[in-house]
């Protein structure tokens, strides 16, 4: 196998090994936007992981910062090293990647080095679009699409389904000390970070969660007004990723916001991710092709 092929086999076998709500949504790519997909998702969730580990500060910077260095060899004639990279440098010969969402991802990797609170849902937003919405952008170069509203869809679908994995990992991210609801949201609520730390779900918490969730609703909403006839087809990888984490917003309500130990966390099971990538093909097709007026 050569160099290509082995970092192509490392991208696979990363997302394989993740399990992510993703994962069905590559399924009904051809292997060439797929092995991409695999790529650019390979990479946002090795930064990510690199945030997340148990190494000291100093190295996880010293490691961010050789992916800014990875990243000016991919959008360059120069060579990179990582098989990651070496991948994500094909993706960009085949597939119109922008530098600055690439970089996007990463910047926002680094706002966990050092912010734990978030004042405003302003300030909030930015780390969303950081962390989901540029990975959206890097996306939809890799789906394909013809309208320019599509930029707006992957911004809003980011938006959403990173309001959902705060919601779902609220108890989670407060054991590393981060605490991702606004501030603003937490006072208006009444609501100490003490107590939600401790997961007491009485009437002020859960008003609280509703809230968030219907942010995150709203996003959902606004993402699936801007997609336009014309990329229903191509942008069905990215339906499926957004049909999932609402499923997955609707369990988490249904369950009364149980996120707090000693509940576990919420997910899909693997069945019903299927039939929701299925579905989704399903109205793809049925409303293949668009309507024109």
């Amino acid at each position: 196998m050569n160099l290509l092929g082995e970092a192509a086999a490392y991208c696979r076998r990363l997302t394989r090994r993740s399990q992510s709500n993703f994962y069905h949504a590559f399924f009904f790519l051809s292997p060439e936007r797929r092995e991409a997909l695999h790529a650019v998702y390979a990479y946002c969730r090795t930064v990510d992981d690199i945030v997340d580990g148990e190494a000291p500060e100093q190295d996880k910077r010293r490691q961010l910062e050789q992916w800014r260095r990875e990243l000016e060899c991919v959008f360059s004639d120069s060579k990179p090293t990582h098989p990651i990279a070496v991948r994500l440098q094909e993706a960009c010969r085949l597939f119109p990647l922008r530098q600055e969402d690439a970089l996007a991802v990463l910047e926002g990797c680094e706002m966990d080095l050092t912010t734990t609170r978030y004042a405003t849902w302003q300030d909030l937003r930015r780390y969303c679009y950081h962390v989901a919405s540029a990975v959206g952008l890097l996306c939809i170069e890799i789906f394909g699409y013809r309208h320019p509203a599509a930029r707006n869809y992957a911004v809003d679908l980011g938006l959403a389904l990173q309001l959902t994995n705060i919601l779902r990992d609220v108890a989670e991210d407060g054991r590393r000390g981060r605490i991702y609801l606004p501030q603003e949201d937490l006072a208006a609520f009444s609501v100490s970070e003490e107590q939600l730390l401790a997961g007491r779900r009485d009437a002020a918490l859960l008003a609280l969660l509703r809230f968030e969730a219907q942010r995150a609703r709203m996003h959902y909403l606004r993402a699936r007004a801007s997609l336009r006839g014309e990329d229903r087809r191509s942008l069905l990888a990215a339906e499926i990723m957004g049909d999932t984490y609402y499923s997955l917003l609707c369990e988490i309500e249904a369950r009364q916001f149980a996120v707090f130990p000693p509940a576990e966390r919420i997910s899909l099971p693997r069945h019903r991710k299927l039939s929701i990538a299925l579905s989704a093909l399903g109205r793809s097709l049925l409303r293949w092709p668009p309507q024109t007026s």
